[in-house]
C-alpha cells in the first residue's frame, strides 16, 4: 500500500502562485507514474497533470497548460505541482495520485491510478 501526503494548499489571490507537494511512501517510487487531479464543489473530479517515471513523459489538462508545471524528485519521493496565474475557477481540492504502471503517454484517466491522497485545498479569491 502506498501512502500519499499532500501539502502546500492555501488561500491566494487571483493571479498569484502556489506550489502543492506530495510525498509518497512507495519503496520503488522511481517506477511510479504520479499525477494530480482536482475536484471543485459541485463538480466532478478532473485531471490536472501527470508525469511518468521518465520525467519527459508529461501530460496536462488544457486548463493547466501554460500555467501549471508538474515535476518530480525521485530522491525525495516527491511530486510537485507549481500553480501560476491562478484563477478563481482553480479553486478545488487537489489530489495526488500514483500508479505503479507508467504508460506512454502517461494516463489522464482516474481509473489508471491505484493510490490517492487525502487532498489539499486550494482557494483562489477574486
Amino acid at each position: 500500500q502506498v501512502q500519499l501526503a499532500e501539502s502546500g494548499g492555501g488561500l491566494v489571490q487571483a493571479g498569484g502562485s502556489l506550489r502543492v507537494s506530495c510525498v509518497a511512501s512507495a519503496r520503488t517510487f522511481n517506477n511510479y507514474a504520479m499525477g494530480w487531479f482536482r475536484q471543485a464543489p459541485g463538480k466532478e473530479r478532473e485531471f490536472v497533470a501527470a508525469i511518468g517515471w521518465n520525467a519527459g513523459n508529461i501530460q496536462y489538462a488544457d486548463s493547466a497548460k501554460g500555467r501549471f508545471t508538474i515535476s518530480r524528485d525521485n530522491a525525495k519521493k516527491a511530486v510537485y505541482l507549481q500553480l501560476n496565474s491562478l484563477k478563481p475557477e482553480d479553486t478545488a481540492v487537489y489530489y495526488c495520485v500514483a500508479s505503479q504502471w507508467s504508460s506512454m503517454p502517461v494516463s489522464a484517466a482516474p481509473r489508471a491510478y491505484e493510490f490517492w491522497g487525502q487532498g489539499t485545498q486550494v482557494t483562489v479569491s477574486s
